[in-house]
């Protein structure tokens, strides 16, 4: 349990801090997706350049995020919250002035290092701000801004590279981290964890596999797949993340504990989020550059036509959550995958480089009515399936390895996408981007079958009925 200091600002302000500066991070996931042809056209660069501007995001985020948890229950949990604000607003600027696509992917990079300290921590705060009564409403309002980020993200990136220029969608985050410092500092009150030690030895493994393997399918088609850089990158990452398993087996306190994959339902829950993930991410970074390059639409109106799919879960996570409660999420999860498979499926059965909107529209939707009932249900899955005290380490758990998704996603996508066609022509695009959506609806298929394979409500029910014990022991970490 953990200790808190006074009360300062309330909950109030405590969830207001903690949603923008959640909305901030979840804004950076795909912000930048409809202003890649920008940042291409004023930069240059190839393909696997722009792989890295949103990869080299989520890849940090993703592998850090358990460990920013970490720093924060034993440090000090609002002032490592500050901290990593204060990283991301100046990666924010750094991005924003960057001179050179080389300069734009290491500010992104430390973009993500500063979002996954900040971000794990917003729950924590909240949850020692909010009575024990009020904290289902307040992570109910947490979690609605924080997907109203993500559904926004391709229309604020679009519009602002529009009207202003596509820096702004990194000068945005300046003036809100800036107005965040100080507030959070008079208004949150501190608090701590545990004090358990830091796992760095298995975030340096995880790391370095995760950046071995995501650069070695970046280059695969560049630099030859058997090429020793791309042969050097996939062994060296097999044998890292070889050894980061073996290191959650047998250390004392790892990152993640190996022992919660021996749950089935742990282990389907998060091997069906990490293939949505990547075919999602994957889909969605090569299409906001087909309706813009190869269709003509301005940057915010690919964003608008991009909102039947990322805005639908909007609309669709309630009734996800009551058809949850109803028939149990093991469907409604299985359902929402089949639903995004079917979804790429159908956009890749009617890509061309004279494709109506109308055509897309189907596959749009379908895409986001299967995206928006997979959320809502995927996370009390992730908590049911382990103990109440382990629900805080399983939350970070799956929450990285969706992050890891997303950047595994854009590598493979794109390389189908490289190895298949190009930039050089509109009739290029297509022939790269048919057989990638495919193999991103083959991958998110898998998904369904691996949810498919959750235990029956009977059982999930039983760890359901300990959830609630564990709502003031631990707070999940992320989104």
């Amino acid at each position: 349990m953990s200790q808190q200091t006074a009360r300062r600002g309330g909950a109030g302000w405590a969830l207001a801090l903690t949603s923008i500066a959640g909305f901030m991070a979840a804004l950076d996931n795909l912000v930048v997706t409809t202003a890649l042809p920008a940042i291409r056209e004023d930069f240059g660069g190839a393909m696997h350049d722009l792989e890295w501007t949103v990869s080299a995001y989520t890849l940090t985020f993703a592998v850090l995020l358990m460990f920013g948890a970490a720093l924060g229950d034993r440090f000090g949990r609002r002032k490592l919250f500050i901290t990593g604000l204060a990283v991301f607003t100046g990666a924010s600027a750094a991005a924003a002035l960057a001179p050179g696509i080389e300069a734009l992917i290491a500010a992104r990079a430390v973009q993500g290092v500063g979002a996954a300290i900040m971000m794990p921590l917003t729950l924590t705060l909240l949850t020692a701000a909010v009575p024990v009564a009020k904290r289902g409403m307040a992570y109910g309002i947490w979690g609605a801004v924080n997907g109203l980020a993500v559904a926004s993200g391709p229309l604020i990136g679009g519009s602002l590279t529009e009207h202003i220029s596509w820096q702004w969608i990194f000068w945005l985050n300046v003036p809100l981290g800036l107005a965040l410092l100080p507030l959070a500092r008079l208004r949150l009150s501190e608090s701590y964890g545990t004090g358990a030690p830091l796992d760095i030895t298995g975030t340096l493994l995880a790391s370095g596999g995760l950046f071995g393997i995501v650069y070695a399918l970046i280059r695969g088609n560049i630099d030859g797949w058997t090429s020793a850089t791309v042969l050097t990158g996939l062994i060296a990452g097999a044998v890292l993340l070889g050894g980061f398993v073996r290191h959650g087996i047998r250390s004392e306190n790892p990152m993640l504990p190996m022992r919660l994959f021996r749950s089935r339902a742990f282990s389907a829950i998060n091997a069906a989020s990490l293939l949505m993930f990547v075919g999602m991410f994957g889909s969605i970074f090569l299409l906001s550059q087909f309706l813009q390059n190869v269709l003509g639409y301005s940057p915010t109106e690919a964003g608008l036509r991009m909102l039947p799919w990322t805005g639908m879960p909007m609309i669709v996570s309630p009734i996800a959550a009551y058809l949850a409660d109803r028939i149990g999420g093991r469907l409604v999860v299985t359902a929402g995958l089949a639903l995004q498979a079917v979804g790429l499926a159908w956009f890749a059965a009617v890509v061309a480089s004279d494709v109506s909107y109308g055509a897309q529209l189907p596959a749009l939707i379908i895409s986001g009515v299967g995206m928006g009932l997979y959320f809502a249900p995927a996370a009390n899955l992730v908590m049911s399936s382990v103990r109440p005290s382990e629900q805080g380490i399983a939350s970070g758990a799956n929450n990285a390895l969706r992050e890891v998704g997303g950047a595994l996603g854009i590598a493979i996508l794109a390389s189908v996408f490289s190895a298949q066609g190009g930039y050089g022509s509109a009739q290029s695009f297509v022939d790269g981007l048919g057989p990638a959506l495919w193999a991103g609806a083959a991958l998110v298929g898998v998904g369904a079958v691996a949810a498919a394979l959750l235990p029956g409500r009977s059982a999930a029910g039983k760890a359901d009925g300990a959830a609630p014990a564990a709502a003031e022991e631990r707070t999940p970490v992320g989104v």
